[in-house]
């Protein structure tokens, strides 16, 4: 395993427990033994850096959600039923994932209403207790049913605590293709100004030749990505690349892209 060293415990040298062995010291853990608590907790670390993983790239310190992260992982292991068919790992990551994200609602710059927290997490905590009872992710109305709101509070308290995304964050990624979520967001004003760019940006389409304005149709109105394009026309992806180019800048002498 790659070596990862976080709050001074390299991560490569946890041991690894075969699940009958998992659940012996649990067990253990349950009955009151303190010391198979401790290393129980200890063996299942790993689960807090793949979580913590995923929270990455957000300006946070890795140690401080590493360690927020642990904190859900001792609620997992007190909050545990043994009598429940569900593996600790389904129970504990997701009881993880909330701590952390309650610590970056609670330090965010952006506000939520007490109240909506409030909801919020009442919501994850019966996300939880139903997961584990009906061994399956309950739906956002039977969320609402058991703490007993109307569905739409509880979509729109979850909305409210969900984690910001970048307008530069990919929603789609190949090798040679990127979009992002700014590409996927458009204007609603249809003003003067847009319609005269309408008209001059197809009066210059129409003064491309046929392959271009083909690969700028399948490019920006069919949504095809470079790959895809290349295919269709039977060219290489690299002289895609170049004809959209060309076909873009000759578009600038009559609109502003």
């Amino acid at each position: 395993m790659q070596k990862v060293e976080i709050t001074s415990i390299d991560t490569s040298r946890l041991p690894r427990l075969k699940p009958d062995e998992m659940r012996a010291l649990l067990e253990k853990a349950k009955a009151g033994d303190e010391a198979a608590r401790e290393r129980f907790i200890y063996c299942n670390l790993r689960l807090v850096l793949s979580v913590v993983q995923r929270f990455s790239g957000r300006g946070e310190i890795a140690d401080d959600l590493f360690q927020v992260g642990c904190i859900g992982l001792i609620k997992s292991v007190d909050g545990f039923d043994l009598s429940q068919d569900v593996r600790f790992s389904t129970y504990a990551v997701p009881m993880i994932a909330g701590e952390i994200r309650r610590h970056l609602r609670d330090y965010s710059p952006v506000r939520v209403p007490r109240s909506m927290r409030d909801t919020a997490y009442r919501a994850m905590q019966a996300k939880l207790s139903l997961t584990e009872s009906l061994s399956r992710e309950p739906t956002v109305g039977e969320i609402a049913k058991e703490i007993g709101l109307p569905e739409p509070d509880v979509v729109f308290a979850l909305d409210a605590i969900s984690d910001p995304v970048s307008l530069y964050d990919p929603v789609f990624k190949t090798e040679d293709d990127t979009l992002c979520v700014l590409d996927q967001i458009c204007d609603p004003k249809d003003s003067e100004a847009r319609r005269v760019d309408s008209i001059a940006l197809r009066e210059g389409i129409s003064k491309l030749g046929e392959r271009d304005q083909k690969i700028l149709n399948l490019r920006y109105f069919a949504c095809k990505t470079q790959v895809e394009v290349s295919k269709e026309i039977g060219i290489s992806q690299a002289q895609v690349s170049r004809l959209e180019k060309s076909a873009l800048k000759q578009l600038e002498k009559y609109v502003r892209l």
